[in-house]
């Protein structure tokens, strides 16, 4: 069986809806819950996560949703957060870490850490046994693949093209895939570009695929009451994870 990863922004449009909404997810075929920071500058993502970010920050997200969200959130559904370092390194890492592992988080997603800074936090994780979700991407060397890959945990982020999320760019990624897999056991799951039409030919040798912009852009539109946004998801989480064992 192959896993489906979501994203979800916290707080947008509201802290009670995004707690309704990641336990609808968990229940319609998501298997593992990304709760996405909100963050002014999130550069690793696409003009619809922007959007999120800045409706909930203009909504006025605090740290403190988070955790409230997680709290009610974590016992249920496997959950990440994922966020830009900066949001946590305010936190302080050393406090941060064991409060995630109390509330029940089990890793974090920080796509704006290079693999050597991570490095420096790598005995932290170990001592709260969290994950810190490795990425790797079209434009690493093989060196460096089996770098990154071999202390991978949980599983490894395969940036499926060179950009931001929510591209549907298509490309072939076997050949990626292959020099992944040979460095390791880890399961491999494909992000950027995952929606309904791409997700049953972008998890074609991978082990599950991460799906962010394809649930936000459901978010946003306004002509859509709260039920209809968590209906409207998780229809849209059910075909996905059809489509990637099917």
């Amino acid at each position: 069986m192959k896993n489906l990863v979501a994203y979800i922004t916290s707080g947008y449009p509201e802290k009670a809806f995004t707690i309704d909404l990641a336990l609808a997810l968990g229940e319609n075929g998501v298997d593992t819950l990304e709760l996405g920071v909100p963050f002014s500058d999130p550069v690793a993502d696409g003009p619809l996560i922007e959007k999120a970010n800045h409706k909930a920050l203009e909504l006025g997200f605090k740290f403190q949703d988070l955790l409230e969200i997680s709290q009610a959130v974590a016992p249920k559904v496997d959950t990440l957060w994922m966020g830009y370092f900066n949001s946590f390194y305010q936190q302080k890492m050393e406090k941060l870490l064991p409060l995630a592992r109390e509330i029940g988080v089990n890793g974090l997603i920080i796509p704006d850490v290079p693999h050597e800074e991570a490095l420096l936090y790598k005995d932290l994780f170990a001592k709260n046994s969290l994950s810190n979700i490795s990425f790797v991407a079209p434009t690493d060397s093989e060196a460096r693949i089996q770098e990154v890959v071999q202390d991978a945990q949980k599983f490894i982020y395969m940036v499926a093209y060179t950009g931001i999320t929510g591209s549907g760019k298509a490309e072939d990624l076997q050949p990626f895939l292959a020099s992944i897999k040979k460095y390791t056991q880890t399961p491999v799951y494909v992000g950027f570009g995952v929606n309904a039409k791409t997700a049953k030919a972008k998890v074609k040798g991978a082990d599950g695929v991460i799906v962010g912009s394809a649930f936000i852009d459901i978010l946003l539109q306004e002509d859509l009451n709260y039920a209809q946004k968590i209906k409207q998801c998780s229809a849209l989480a059910q075909i996905i994870k059809n489509e990637i064992n099917s």
